[in-house]
């Protein structure tokens, strides 16, 4: 055993959020990923000898959702540069972990697990308090199928992550203060610098659009055009704000302000953002009365569809026909790609996936739970990917068209103003009185150094990391090479390296150096994890199609 934080059974999870069981139970068992059982499937491979179920890759992936949300502020299948191998290579490392903490007898109690909860609520709330668990869940894990359970799992596996990292990567802790000396001031001793800027926006005049010149430049970047498959669908939607009034009056019938008063008693802490106890008990009892009705249009919802898989033969009129009888209203979703969803709502990623899984064969699915009602959708059409003609996208090549050509001119200016710089600094002249000379107006920079992380004098004319880049790259006194960017492009003059203030370094360097350390022991932990996923994941799907090339990082 490397490790153990003490697990005690007095502090249970459920006791932190039970107030989240009452709301929120119909959101168990759905979610982003693969669903299942917890039979042993050969379709997952083996990890450290035991198979992978379809449960442990289903909860894996929820895992590997919420930690994705809490590092880049989304969810990983809203972003398009993200694949299915992808997914499953995240899913597949935090199996891997997740199994080897428990090789190395790793527990985390259920004390330190309520602390993270707590501790993880405070940290998504701008102003230092916890954000209560009930409206996290309603607001961000619903829409997207995920549950406190979820939650859970994410936050107890995390702890005991770390403490394998702070294991397993405590060679990488040896820094010397010598070292973290040298380090900081390579990253914190600043730059004084001037820079001219290209703004692709001034040379929109010299642009000549022709149609000729657009339909060239569709040709010969029509992949880019290219629409990914799609689908459109048809609904039925039971919105629970239908179900309200009907809610309400049920729970009027019942001690309903005695059972909020209770509630509130024992859960108040969680309604931390509440300015006085009436309007926290406002807030419980709209959540009991929404949870109620929730449950209404769930129940006929699934009433809709239990008749809906009942007709026998199945046909897609079956769905219209049903609607019709039961006057249900019928939209249809204009059509929409399994990464982004329908444009008309906020469609949880369970909506998503089911769309895209149905066929000629099976053209139903639902009941779908979303936050705000539950769905049951119908295949209207399915679109194959395919490059739209130009004349129906004629406007967006058009616009694009102007941006490559004033990019390309913008571009082509700064690369020939850098051989003209060159010549006449050589020649003597200052870089701002070149730059003026040739028409071109420089701008003083604030010092900056590695460390900084934004410079609002840059105006969105280039990135932080685009200038850090040219000046770590450039001798003082010089001028860099023409920098492109998304914007044009640039040219910086580093005019000296400024001396690094010591009495701030000293009283900076302890955190600095704990910094530091805590970098090297992940880079060391990540060495390790490379070197344990190329051995333990060969056994899974997702290693054995890359046999044929490297194998892939985990």
């Amino acid at each position: 055993m490397i490790g153990t934080i003490r697990k005690h059974s007095a502090l249970l999870w459920w006791s932190i959020i039970p107030i989240t069981i009452l709301s929120f139970v119909w959101f168990m068992g759905s979610g982003p990923g693969l669903s299942g059982g917890g039979r042993a499937s050969s379709g997952h491979g083996t990890i450290y000898g035991q198979p992978v179920t379809a449960q442990d890759f289903q909860q894996a992936q929820h895992e590997f959702f919420i930690f994705y949300w809490t590092r880049y502020g989304q969810w990983p299948d809203k972003d398009a540069s993200l694949d299915r191998a992808a997914f499953d290579r995240e899913t597949y490392k935090r199996l891997l972990l997740s199994r080897k903490a428990a090789q190395l007898d790793i527990h985390v109690s259920d004390e330190a697990l309520a602390t993270a909860a707590s501790e993880f609520l405070r940290s998504i709330n701008r102003n230092g308090q916890a954000v209560p668990m009930q409206k996290f869940v309603e607001q961000v894990l619903a829409p997207e199928g995920l549950t406190v359970a979820d939650l859970q799992h994410f936050l107890r596996d995390d702890l005991a992550i770390q403490q394998m990292i702070q294991t397993l990567g405590l060679a990488g802790a040896l820094v010397t203060p010598q070292e973290a000396g040298l380090l900081y001031d390579r990253e914190n001793r600043e730059f004084s610098a001037q820079a001219v800027f290209f703004a692709a926006s001034n040379y929109t005049a010299q642009v000549t659009v022709t149609p000729a010149a657009v339909a060239q430049f569709y040709t010969n970047n029509m992949a880019a055009y290219r629409e990914p498959d799609r689908v459109q669908v048809n609904y039925v939607f039971y919105n629970v704000t239908n179900y309200l009034a009907a809610s309400k009056a049920e729970w009027e019938k019942t001690n309903f302000s005695e059972y909020v008063d209770a509630v509130y008693q024992e859960h108040q802490s969680e309604f931390a953002d509440a300015k006085t106890p009436d309007e926290a008990k406002a807030k419980i009892r709209d959540l009991l009365i929404r949870n109620r009705a929730l449950d209404d249009a769930r129940q006929q919802a699934n009433g809709f569809a239990t008749a809906l898989f009942a007709i026998d033969p199945v046909k897609p009129e079956n769905f219209a026909n049903l609607a019709a009888k039961d006057k249900l209203t019928i939209r249809t979703t204009a059509p929409f790609s399994e990464n982004y969803g329908p444009e008309e709502f906020n469609a949880p990623a369970a909506f998503n996936k089911a769309a895209f899984e149905l066929t000629a064969d099976v053209p139903f699915a639902g009941p779908i739970i979303a936050a705000d009602g539950i769905y049951i959708i119908s295949l209207a059409k399915q679109l194959p990917s395919a490059i739209p003609p130009l004349e129906q996208i004629r406007s967006r090549v058009t616009a694009d068209f102007k941006d490559q050509a004033t990019m390309a001119l913008a571009q082509r200016a700064g690369t020939n103003y850098y051989n003209a710089l060159t010549v006449q600094m050589t020649a003597g002249k200052t870089f701002a009185q070149a730059a003026i000379a040739s028409g071109q107006q420089p701008v003083l920079l604030p010092p900056f150094s590695l460390s900084t992380s934004d410079l609002p004098e840059l105006e969105n004319r280039a990135t932080i990391n685009q200038l850090k880049q040219a000046a770590f790259t450039t001798d003082p006194g010089h001028i860099s090479k023409f920098v492109p960017t998304s914007e044009g492009g640039f040219i910086l003059f580093v005019q000296q390296l400024l001396p690094v203030d010591e009495a701030k370094k000293n009283a900076a360097l302890p955190q600095f150096m704990a910094q530091v350390r805590r970098s090297r022991q992940s880079e060391a932990f990540n060495v390790w994890l490379q070197t344990e996923a190329n051995r333990e994941l060969t056994d899974t799907p997702l290693f054995k199609q890359a046999n044929a090339g490297a194998a892939p990082q985990p």
